[in-house]
């Protein structure tokens, strides 16, 4: 009984070290299109998921815009961004996802009620194993790893991740993508 929670744990942190070393070895990523509108509604789906009802989760998409490069490194950046917001929001609180993009580039953010970050740590967030705090985090399951894959997905697109946060009233991650990273969003075909 005690051995299985560590086994499962050590099995997230080779996973999610696997995940670095292909993002930091890969090639680039493919200029495949990405439809943002379907991968938001599968994330929100998943947010809701992870979430098991105890937060209010919201989707706004300004659905202007696709998105060029490789969807998986791209979904599991933004899974990665909603899920910690789940983690990290007590229960009754917001977890707002939204997509935005004009002729300046794209945007996707994350913005939550939750506990948020102290100023001093954010500069660290994106670092290897670090966490605000230790226990917290080892106890919900992160591995530490989380925003270093977000960053290095984001970086192989050529995007920047931004983080604003105020402890006691919420966090917002911003992933902003270049306007060469963008195509106009096909119709949505029946089918």
């Amino acid at each position: 009984r005690l051995m299985a929670p560590q086994a499962a744990r050590m099995q997230r942190i080779i996973e999610d070290l696997l995940m670095l070393a292909s993002l930091e070895h890969a090639p680039p990523p493919s200029e495949a299109r990405v439809a943002l509108g379907a991968l938001l509604e599968r994330l929100k789906s998943e947010t809701e998921q992870l979430s098991s009802g105890r937060h209010r989760v919201s989707l706004a998409i300004e659905a202007a815009h696709d998105l060029l490069g490789a969807e998986s490194e791209i979904a599991s950046a933004f899974l990665n961004l909603a899920s910690n917001a789940v983690r990290y929001t007590p229960a009754g609180g917001e977890i707002r996802l939204a997509w935005r993009s004009g002729a300046g580039g794209g945007e996707f953010t994350v913005a939550d009620t939750g506990i948020g970050i102290d100023a001093a740590h954010l500069p660290r967030l994106t670092e290897r194993f670090y966490r605000v705090d230790r226990g917290r985090s080892r106890d919900s399951g992160g591995t530490g790893l989380g925003l270093a894959i977000v960053k290095h997905a984001l970086a192989r697109h050529q995007a920047t991740l931004e983080i604003e946060s105020t402890p006691g009233k919420g966090s917002t991650f911003r992933a902003r993508f270049p306007a060469a990273r963008l195509a106009p969003a096909l119709q949505n075909v029946p089918g």
